[in-house]
């Protein structure tokens, strides 16, 4: 994941900033405890294609 795209996008529900998780390549937001997922290198910033983090995942 590019740094330079990471500071720029931004979780669309609540547009707040992204955590990447390299093994699981996804993008995670902590506030909204989101994850969206990133398929062949391109994030997909959708809020029904994002999975809700587990109670004990870190974020």
């Amino acid at each position: 994941m590019d740094k330079t795209l990471l500071e720029i996008l931004a979780c669309p529900s609540c547009k707040g900033s992204l955590n990447y998780n390299k093994v699981q390549q996804e993008l995670i937001c902590p506030a909204c405890r989101l994850a969206y997922p990133i398929r062949d290198d391109i994030p997909v910033m959708l809020t029904d294609e994002a999975r809700e983090l587990a109670a004990d995942e870190e974020t």
